[in-house]
């Protein structure tokens, strides 16, 4: 029985990468046969990391069964994975987010969650002294998802360890980090290609706050304007997608990197008062500058009220 790795839905550098990281440690260095697999399309910047390294696009799937061992990375949260998550036999946990609960195991499993800024840099400190034998690719994947997550370390969920490991892999790969992070984050900033709703949805998650069912998206570019030029659209989009999805409002934080800060589009009185609430700003038009708001996780999610 082959064990299937994967991450979240709309997945990310570091929920394409990880899978593949875990899948070869357990195929090549545990002896358990292992792959990764994939929950949706991956984003730019995660394709971007595919090909760069040369790797291969893991199979997309859309659930499991009570026939399928897992391993799930990079979330705990039942809403970002598939239907019958519970349904199948989950053998492990790797994750670096808040416990939210919900998911339910047929035998005891193996946990970790940490708080580091990125699942790749949990993974190194579980794989050990067994990095020696990583191949380059598997290094690659490892440098580029803890990059990603920490915006080239202007993320405040950053920690010394994620910066250490980083380093060491860059010198041991031989990559300039600034350079190769322009590079990734130039792909990330690309979305010409995709429609309205698949921004919306590209990297977004589902919470409820104050009773209100929210699907949270972030866009994280070196190029807002490109994304901003397309406010109008994109908040026409947004009842459409929240309609689809099951969701009273989503909200979109279009993230400058290199100015740290993030951009709220405010369609509507909901989303005005939300941010009022939450950021202590004053909303008088349709967005919102928010500066020093990079992360989701550590300062969009726990600050969100009304």
């Amino acid at each position: 029985m082959t064990t299937l790795v994967f991450g979240h839905k709309s997945p990310d550098t570091d929920s394409t990468g990880s899978p593949i990281i875990w899948a070869w440690y357990l195929s090549e260095i545990k002896g358990v046969p292992a792959k990764a697999v994939l929950l949706g399309e991956p984003n730019t910047e995660a394709a971007f990391m595919l090909k760069y390294w040369d790797l291969a696009k893991p199979e997309i799937i859309a659930d499991v069964s009570a026939n399928d061992t897992v391993v799930i990375v990079d979330t705990n949260n039942p809403a970002e994975l598939p239907p019958s998550i519970n349904d199948a036999k989950i053998t492990t946990i790797i994750d670096h987010h808040m416990l939210v609960g919900g998911l339910k195991t047929k035998n005891p499993i193996d946990i970790t969650i940490r708080p580091l800024a990125c699942t790749a840099t949990i993974m190194h400190d579980l794989i050990g002294t067994d990095m020696a034998n990583a191949p380059k690719a598997i290094k690659g994947a490892m440098l580029s998802c803890i990059l990603s997550d920490t915006l080239e370390f202007r993320s405040p969920t950053t920690t010394p360890h994620d910066r250490a490991i980083a380093e060491s892999l860059a010198a041991d790969l031989r990559v300039n980090i600034t350079a190769f992070a322009a590079e990734m984050f130039a792909a990330k900033s690309d979305v010409s290609a995709f429609s309205d709703a698949e921004l919306l949805r590209m990297d977004s998650k589902e919470y409820n706050v104050a009773g209100k069912e929210l699907r949270i998206s972030v866009l994280e570019t070196t190029a807002p304007k490109v994304v901003l030029d397309r406010k109008a659209s994109l908040m026409a989009a947004m009842e459409t997608v929240a309609k689809e999805d099951g969701a009273d409002q989503v909200l979109l934080f279009v993230v400058d990197i290199l100015k740290e800060e993030a951009t709220l589009l405010v369609p509507n009185d909901l989303v005005k008062q939300m941010a009022e609430a939450s950021f202590g700003c004053t909303v008088t038009g349709d967005t919102v500058v928010l500066p020093g708001i990079l992360s989701r996780k550590k300062q969009i999610i726990p600050a969100l009220k009304l």
